[in-house]
């Protein structure tokens, strides 16, 4: 009798840490979502992924509300060697070649002259060779 008694208490203690493990599974995808919204509208407040899962499984899953990121302007948030007066001459002509062939590609999309099956990096090489010459 006893044996059963230990087998079903064996039993029962498995059930138990199934369900644990199981209810683990849940909270971790349940803060793992509040992570990435959070993430998503920038509330996170500093916090990292073992942080935030920290509080989450604390019972203080509202992460504290971070001030709004001030938009940086497009020249400071680029390295220096993008800025056009920091550029050689070669990379600028590049570039330059690059706009142009990028209007000509939006011209010839819009009047279908792009041949079936051509995507931007092929049209690209081609007019940068036909630039270049």
């Amino acid at each position: 009798m006893n044996r059963y008694l230990a087998g079903a208490g064996a039993i029962v203690v498995a059930l138990g840490i199934g369900a644990s493990a199981h209810a683990a599974n849940d909270v971790m995808k349940e803060c793992g979502a509040k992570y990435q919204a959070a993430k998503a509208n920038n509330t996170l407040g500093g916090k990292n992924w073992a942080q935030f899962l920290a509080s989450c499984r604390g019972g203080t899953a509202a992460p504290v509300a971070a001030p709004t990121p001030v938009a940086k302007p497009m020249a400071a948030a680029r390295p220096a060697s993008h800025l056009p007066g920091a550029q050689s001459p070669a990379m600028q002509a590049m570039h330059d070649r690059q706009r142009r062939c990028g209007q000509m590609w939006s011209a010839d999309k819009a009047a279908g002259k792009i041949p079936a099956g051509q995507k931007w990096p092929q049209y690209w090489s081609a007019c940068n060779t036909r630039l270049k010459g």
